[in-house]
């Protein structure tokens, strides 16, 4: 059994103003909320159990998805007070035993999951990231890799044109999360807080560059182009 973890729980503040009055994940996309793109395309590559983490306007995801969505069950972490993308990852976490997925619940990146896995496991990987080439924004997070794939350090790409940057999409051993200074129930953000630290603390993090498609709904502008990409 394979599980996915959907990091859904955020304000989306930058979509505000297009989308009002759903959470960022519930967005439509040629009317089909964004949500339902990220769920089939894993289910298609093998997920049988999703664990949606969830804070504003959870009603809307909880009362649209319920408890399965085809084939794969979903459990809800829920969020009563904002947590933050790490937060809210080792809330929803906190009973897993086997290596699984987290997923950002604004950005959709393939991956080839049985590469992907193979290559965390070749790798003795405590977190594995999906890659992929910036061309000319300096939104993301930036990976300096050797080699082998492992990531030596998390830099900004503002000037890193055509730079490897994190996809949003992770393979994490559960154990790797034991010994964090962060316990379930604190309010911090996976990418700049518990990423810098984890690899500070010597953890064995590797990337694999994927070079399928790739969108972020996370700003308007690229909100609207989804349509295009998500077919």
């Amino acid at each position: 059994m394979i599980t996915a973890i959907i990091l859904a729980g955020g304000l989306g503040t930058r979509l505000k103003d297009t989308v009002p009055d759903l959470p960022k994940p519930m967005a439509p996309i040629n009317d089909r909320p964004f949500l339902e793109y990220q769920m089939d395309y894993w289910i298609n590559q093998g997920v049988t159990e999703f664990i949606l983490s969830v804070g504003y306007k959870r009603e809307i995801i909880m009362n649209y998805f319920g408890k399965s969505y085809h084939c794969a069950s979903i459990e809800y972490a829920v969020e009563e007070n904002p947590l933050g993308t790490g937060g809210g990852l080792l809330v929803a976490a906190q009973h897993l035993t086997e290596p699984f997925l987290v997923l950002n619940g604004d950005t959709f990146i393939e991956v080839d999951l049985n590469e992907f896995t193979n290559f965390h496991r070749k790798s003795q990987s405590e977190w594995t990231f999906a890659l992929f080439r910036i061309s000319d924004s300096d939104r993301y997070m930036g990976m300096d890799i050797n080699s082998d794939g492992k990531i030596l350090s998390l830099q900004s790409t503002a000037d890193d044109v055509n730079g490897l940057a994190n996809g949003g999409v992770y393979l994490i051993e559960p154990s790797s999360l034991d010994r964090l200074e962060w316990k379930v129930g604190d309010s911090f953000s996976l990418e700049d807080q518990l990423l810098s630290d984890f690899l500070s603390s010597g953890g064995d993090l590797f990337g694999m560059e994927c070079s399928g498609k790739f969108i972020d709904i996370g700003v308007p502008e690229d909100y609207h182009h989804a349509a295009k990409i998500l077919i």
